[in-house]
């Protein structure tokens, strides 16, 4: 599997998924979502790997969101497709039969946020920040955390 954005290892008995863009604060894009598809899909099937640790390269972001740049060229097809495949992405990492572990170093901004809210577990660094700034701008969050937030920690607090 050729992988272009993400870092995978694998030891005997877990695997750390690191997504790989520093320079763009490890920014989610289409092709960054396919390959996290991928690798998760991968790992839920093999039998050796018991859980998932998910990182984000560099000390500045976990996640910093969806890339702005890319976001800004896409059309209503192309736009409603990338937050349908994120929508499934999440969806699959919720619902993995293994744990999966957000290690979030730095920001978890807008969809950076929505995939430590879909892993089952999330450990913050001290510096770590969390949030949906794109509701400030009236867009809803595009993967699922208006759903995942409530839940996790309570509709009051959301």
């Amino acid at each position: 599997m050729q992988l272009n954005n993400l870092l995978l290892e694998k030891t005997e008995r877990y695997a750390i998924v690191t997504i790989n863009r520093p320079e763009k604060l490890n920014a989610l894009n289409t092709d960054t979502i396919r390959e996290l598809q991928q690798v998760m899909q991968s790992l839920n099937r093999d039998p050796k790997i018991l859980s998932v640790i998910m990182t984000g390269a560099g000390e500045k972001a976990f996640v910093a969101g969806a890339d702005i740049a890319q976001i800004t060229s896409l059309n209503e097809k192309s736009g409603s497709e990338f937050a349908r495949k994120g929508q499934q992405v999440f969806r699959e990492i919720e619902r993995m039969r293994k744990p999966v572990i957000a290690a979030v170093n730095g920001f978890a901004l807008g969809g950076g946020c929505e995939l430590a809210m879909a892993c089952h577990l999330r450990i913050a660094a001290e510096g770590a920040r969390f949030g949906q700034p794109e509701i400030n701008l009236g867009i809803i969050p595009g993967y699922g955390g208006t759903q995942r937030l409530p839940r996790l920690i309570g509709i009051s607090n959301a």
